[in-house]
């Protein structure tokens, strides 16, 4: 009882750190903008205000933008972690599979999803499709490598028994080689999904006003059309906001429901 107590305080303080942090860099950044009074660094009250009123803007409300980059990144997260856990279940299974995904990781998991961008505009265009690509691409190799790493740190007395058992490939899967991993498998999914936020952010600002939708291009175009210098501070804001969401609502939420309330990390 007491160790949960003293566990409990030690994140509310932790919590309490964070605030005050934050709390302090707005104070800095609401006097710094409103002495030196630069046009490309507005204060805190002006950029709130502008996304505001970006929620019903006659333009077009923020949150369509923001709709769209997240439906793309959820949709494109989906299919990559499926593919990953996948892929990987068989590398650990079949050993051509498994050398043959290896040498994929290997290459892919180093080449940043923008470098891509050239062949993915000339092949496809720049399109919703081209940045699903991009989310793809940005989940499946560090998750794959992240699951794969977590399959080979697995006792073998784990894999023995399921043998004994007489599961099969699919069951050894499933009943021995993620849950004994789990851990590997949640942060693979954070690191694949900070690598496609990113890139899909930078993809939408690459294309500008072309056939997408997102909070990207909102960005660009708040910078270069419509001159809204407090809407790009705030559309970033935004960004930052929609991460800290999904990073302590639901990967932090998730986290302590498994891995943490099985004892596999502290």
């Amino acid at each position: 009882m007491s160790n949960k107590f003293l566990s409990s305080k030690k994140q509310y303080t932790g919590i309490a750190v964070q605030l005050v942090f934050l709390l302090v860099c707005g104070i800095a950044w609401q006097w710094y903008a409103t002495s030196r009074n630069i046009m490309g660094f507005p204060p805190l009250d002006v950029i709130v205000s502008h996304l505001v009123d970006s929620f019903t803007s006659p333009r077009q409300p923020i949150l369509v933008y923001m709709a769209h980059s997240f439906l793309l990144i959820v949709e494109g997260m989906f299919i990559g972690a499926v593919a990953a856990v996948i892929l990987s279940g068989l590398s650990v299974l079949n050993n051509v599979i498994g050398a043959i995904y290896k040498l994929l990781i290997s290459i892919f998991d180093l080449l940043p999803g923008v470098a891509l961008l050239p062949i993915l505009m000339i092949t496809i265009g720049a399109n919703d499709m081209s940045i699903l690509i991009l989310v793809i691409h940005s989940v499946l190799w560090p998750m794959s490598r992240y699951i794969m790493d977590g399959f080979r740190m697995i006792p073998k007395t784990y894999i023995e028994v399921g043998k004994n058992f007489g599961l099969g490939m699919y069951r050894m899967l499933v009943d021995v080689y993620i849950p004994a991993s789990f851990a590997n498998v949640l942060s693979g999914l954070k690191v694949g999904w900070a690598r496609a936020w990113r890139g899909l952010i930078s993809a939408e600002m690459i294309f500008g006003a072309a056939q997408s939708a997102g909070i990207g291009v909102y960005i660009n175009n708040a910078r270069t059309i419509w001159l809204d210098y407090p809407g790009v501070y705030g559309a970033i804001f935004l960004i930052i906001l929609v991460g800290v969401i999904v990073e302590y609502g639901f990967f932090h939420v998730i986290e302590c429901r498994t891995v943490k309330k099985w004892g596999m990390i502290k």
